[in-house]
């Protein structure tokens, strides 16, 4: 796992990158989000953080989803279709 790990492999990230996070994940800790962001912002990498206060692992609330929905969609509009 440590070999696979993203922090360990920062060097490979090259492209630009959409994070997205819900606060409240029981299974990916915000603060593992937060440090990749910081990682890869440190290193001159585009990334793009997404974090909703009240959500879990995954978006269920439909206001967030449809926010996630159209944030993705201008992280497209920005880094694809240019």
């Amino acid at each position: 796992m440590e070999k696979i790990a993203a922090m360990n492999n920062l060097d490979k990230l090259t492209k630009p990158l959409f994070v997205i996070q819900g606060k409240n994940d029981p299974r990916v800790p915000a603060f593992e989000s937060e440090q990749i962001v910081k990682a890869l912002k440190d290193r001159s990498t585009p990334v793009w953080y997404l974090m909703a206060n009240d959500e879990g692992h995954g978006f269920a609330k439909k206001r967030n989803q449809d926010f996630q929905f159209y944030a993705t969609v201008m992280f497209i509009k920005e880094f694809l279709l240019k």
